[in-house]
């Protein structure tokens, strides 16, 4: 249990480096922005600095605004979730301060195309370990548990938001430029982990019911259970089919590894859904 949590720590630490860098390297000299809060801050340390003619590092913002998602990720989604969360948003400010902004290359689709590409990374393997990058995620673990809406429309939100506002405030390029980088950290994070907002498993099993009393055991979803039988051995067993959340999917692999390790297990993307999406 030590070594997986640590692995995880490290994993999340080496992510919030992962983010550092291809901020400080690529896009904050650039002037091209990153999605969620880390975008959101990117563009209010420009405003300040440019506008307002003070000071603030992307890394104190970011810290700042991640305050009071951290609390809402306390009593809303669990401890657990929360503190690696707090962890990559501490490591992710640390870096970003003791990194130093350089500019590697004067070219701007090369800058957006690899800060995407790094900071997607960063993002997928932290995704990918349980934990999270704190700000939206949070929100969206919270969303998620509290009603059955669609996530990714506070996502693109927030996302057209600093689009619009780089467009406006900077060159029209850079709104374009930083919808590339968007585009670039999504497709990596999807082939690292998953960025859509729901999925589907189907397991086949032969611990149905101690599979989903773990699986209730943590989280709350409705789990439909039909009959199976082997094509080759001709055995029966049982399929669990449910659909659960990006961010469950991590404790999902766990618990399907410890009950049932030999288990089939299919994961798919989910498009939409109908009807009631917890626990029946």
């Amino acid at each position: 249990m030590f070594l997986v949590e640590a692995k995880r720590i490290i994993v999340v630490i080496f992510g919030a480096l992962l983010n550092a860098i291809s901020l400080n390297f690529f896009l904050i000299g650039a002037n091209v922005y990153a999605s969620g809060f880390t975008g959101a801050a990117q563009l209010m340390s420009s405003v300040f600095n440019d506008f307002i003619g003070i000071g603030i590092s992307t890394g104190i913002i970011l810290f700042i605004l991640n305050i009071p998602v951290a609390l809402l990720g306390w009593f809303k989604v669990g401890k657990g979730f929360t503190i690696y969360s707090i962890i990559s948003v501490i490591f992710t400010t640390v870096f970003l301060e003791i990194l130093p902004i350089v500019t590697l290359s004067e070219d701007i689709i090369l800058n957006a195309v690899f800060g995407g590409v790094i900071g997607g990374a960063g993002v997928g393997l932290t995704l990918k370990l349980g934990a999270s990058t704190g700000g939206m995620d949070i929100v969206a673990m919270v969303l998620s548990r509290m009603k059955d809406k669609p996530i990714g429309s506070y996502f693109l939100m927030l996302n057209a938001i600093i689009i619009a506002l780089a467009g406006i405030l900077y060159e029209p390029e850079n709104a374009l430029y930083t919808l590339l980088t968007l585009y670039v950290t999504t497709r990596i994070i999807d082939a690292l982990h998953t960025r859509h907002e729901k999925v589907t498993a189907m397991i086949i099993t032969h611990k149905a019911d101690e599979l989903q009393k773990a699986i209730h055991d943590t989280m709350v979803r409705g789990i439909t259970i039909l009959p199976a039988k082997g094509a080759y051995t001709k055995t029966d067993k049982h399929m669990l089919y449910l659909v659960i959340t990006r961010y469950e999917l991590y404790d999902l692999e766990r618990i399907i590894g410890e009950v049932d390790p030999n288990a089939f297990t299919n994961i798919v993307q989910t498009t939409g859904i109908f009807g009631f999406f917890r626990r029946d």
